[in-house]
């Protein structure tokens, strides 16, 4: 069935909105919870009993890693689990954040997260997001902060006074990258408890980050592509939540497991390297009553999509593409294959995702590096090592990753979004 190009589009905007509400990890994690209970999935606590949850449900790790999973009315076959991760490359603030210069600036002081081209971070409008733990007479409790106004930036030193910096230049974080936040009695954990409707000697502890101020938008001749903040990976999030939430699970139990902490290693209690998912998936039996053995049974029926996007050819250096496995925007899901297996997909795997596309009317697409460049990994090959089920990883198009603003095509959002109905609705 032909895809209207209206489809296409709202899609897209109602991604690239997703993205806007979503400073960092502990936003997108909110909004995944509010998608969730808008289409009727309860929020329990892992410290709660959870034999009365019922059939649709979700929790909730740290704040920033949400798991939602939705039991059929029939028997089950195993389980159809789709992960994706919610952080992205980025500064985080410091303790201690004001650094005080020349008797008339404060800077905050800050560290990289992740990987990112540091170069896209200068002379744009940033601002404070994150959350911070307060002192309550029930205990610490920890309240979502967004400063939402353009409240600093990164200056660049002039060509003048550095000649060689279109020639290449190492950046240093504790020298170069350090924002310009106000004048010489600038405080932010003030402006943050203001924000947030607390009194600064409440907080505690905070996780504070920078985030870019560019709202996302469409550009190209025909509004072919978009530009966005947080694509890798808040765009397979959002097709991933999406397609979950209007599928209807047939003969598995769906599993839309979103994570946090993929661009550090995701070595945290809330990452995929931890029992988060393992956890959850041996509680949803739990709730039918199902032992240890059948648990271990359904995992041997089951499949994992790890969903992070992937690279696509680069105009101006198609040189830096594999040969023959070249995705481009607007050209629907890539299956990516890596020889060391940072990917998960196999012949198997990748065979089952090129038939739910099918099924689906969905175009795919297949990456893998150049053979002389190393890649990155992701979240398929951390979460099947506590659980061992078959996996595939796919991602969606896009260019600049992990840059302040990427580059994606209008039309892959929708495409994702049907790929994974088709496997939810299996």
């Amino acid at each position: 069935m032909e895809i209207r190009k209206e489809t296409y589009r709202e899609s897209a905007r109602k991604m690239m909105d997703f993205i806007g509400k979503s400073p960092t990890c502990f936003h997108a994690a909110a909004e995944v919870g509010r998608m969730l209970e808008e289409a009727g999935y309860k929020r329990v606590a892992e410290a709660d009993d959870w034999r009365d949850a019922g059939r649709c449900f979700y929790t909730v790790r740290n704040d920033s890693s949400v798991i939602a999973v939705q039991i059929p009315d029939g028997e089950p076959a195993g389980f159809h689990i789709l992960a994706a991760h919610c952080d992205s490359p980025c500064f985080k603030i410091k303790e201690k954040p004001e650094v005080r210069a020349e008797g008339a600036y404060t800077k905050l002081n800050v560290e990289g997260y992740g990987g990112m081209i540091m170069s896209a971070w200068f002379d744009r409008p940033l601002s404070v997001a994150g959350r911070i733990a307060v002192d309550t007479p029930d205990g610490v409790k920890t309240v979502l902060v967004n400063v939402d106004e353009d409240l600093c930036v990164i200056p660049n030193v002039a060509i003048h006074m550095n000649r060689e910096i279109n020639k290449g230049y190492e950046y240093n974080v504790q020298v170069d990258l350090e924002p310009l936040y106000s004048g010489k009695d600038g405080d932010v954990i003030a402006r943050a408890a203001a924000a947030a409707g607390v009194q600064k000697e409440e907080i505690l502890a905070h996780d504070l980050f920078l985030y870019p101020r560019q709202k996302g938008t469409f550009f190209g001749e025909n509004g072919e592509f978009i530009l966005s903040p947080k694509l890798d990976d808040l765009q397979s999030v959002y097709a991933a939540v999406t397609a979950f939430t209007q599928s209807t699970p047939e003969r598995y139990i769906n599993v839309c497991a979103v994570f946090d902490n993929e661009e550090v290693g995701s070595g945290t209690r809330q990452g995929a390297d931890s029992t988060f998912l393992s956890d959850v998936l041996r509680r949803a039996c739990a709730c039918c009553e199902f032992d240890g053995d059948r648990y271990d049974r359904l995992l041997a029926e089951s499949f994992v999509i790890s969903s992070d996007n992937a690279h696509a050819v680069h105009p101006n250096h198609p040189e830096k593409a594999d040969p023959t496995n070249r995705p481009v925007l607007n050209g629907g899901l890539v299956i990516k294959y890596h020889g060391g297996q940072k990917y998960t997909s196999d012949a198997f795997s990748a065979a089952k995702m090129k038939s739910w596309c099918r099924k689906a009317g969905v175009p795919y697409q297949t990456y893998t590096n150049r053979s002389d460049i190393a890649g990155g990994s992701t979240l398929g090959h951390i979460s099947t090592s506590h659980v061992s089920a078959a996996s595939v990883d796919v991602g969606l198009p896009q260019l600049a990753m992990h840059s302040a603003a990427e580059t994606g095509g209008t039309q892959d959002t929708e495409l994702g979004i049907r790929a994974f109905k088709a496997f939810f609705g299996e």
